[in-house]
């Protein structure tokens, strides 16, 4: 496959998850980041990257982040937000983090390509749909012509940054030229 057949083939893949991403699901999501001041962020392999840039730009809007694992990390409860990334659903130590931080009284959001797995059934307050084809998923979603979880983790990417600008957009008194006076300065 030439490379204009193949990015024309993931630019179309790409639209499709668009298309079928759920607006009401992706509001609630924005509405519940909204009110919580306190972030706590994980995911592991590329989603967890892509996660990571998500935890970035929410700290470059002023929002108090932690990243689970970090040696930084204080303790997780009452009013506090995890948002967990498990692409299929069912990640075994994110289950078990999930699990912890809601025993410790926070809201668990999981951003998935797998609704149906078992920690966006049996833990999470709320989940965040992202169809797109996912490594060992198990849900009807976009296939694709990418390796295992790539239009998973790429959607990601971009239902994020999609989030960050809606939320830049909403909030008073934040701007992009706001945000860029708390990117890092010392590089």
């Amino acid at each position: 496959m030439d490379f204009k057949t193949r990015y024309e083939t993931i630019l179309a893949e790409h639209r499709q998850v668009f298309e079928k991403t759920d607006q009401e699901g992706m509001r609630e999501f924005i509405e519940t980041i909204k009110k919580h001041p306190r972030i706590f962020l994980i995911g592991v392999g590329r989603e967890g990257m892509m996660t990571r840039a998500f935890a970035m730009r929410l700290m470059h809007m002023g929002k108090e982040i932690h990243w689970i694992w970090d040696d930084t990390t204080p303790s997780i409860g009452e009013g506090d937000l995890l948002i967990a990334t498990l692409g299929d659903g069912r990640i075994g130590h994110i289950d078990y983090i999930c699990k912890r931080a809601k025993e410790a009284g926070a809201f668990i959001y999981v951003v998935t390509g797998s609704p149906s797995g078992s920690t966006a059934q049996e833990v999470a307050d709320r989940v965040f749909f992202v169809p797109a084809a996912v490594y060992r998923g198990t849900d009807p979603v976009v296939p694709s012509t990418q390796p295992m979880g790539n239009l998973f983790e790429q959607s990601l990417l971009l239902h994020f940054d999609i989030i960050i600008m809606t939320l830049v957009d909403e909030i008073p008194d934040l701007s992009f030229e706001k945000m860029s006076h708390r990117h890092r300065n010392v590089e």
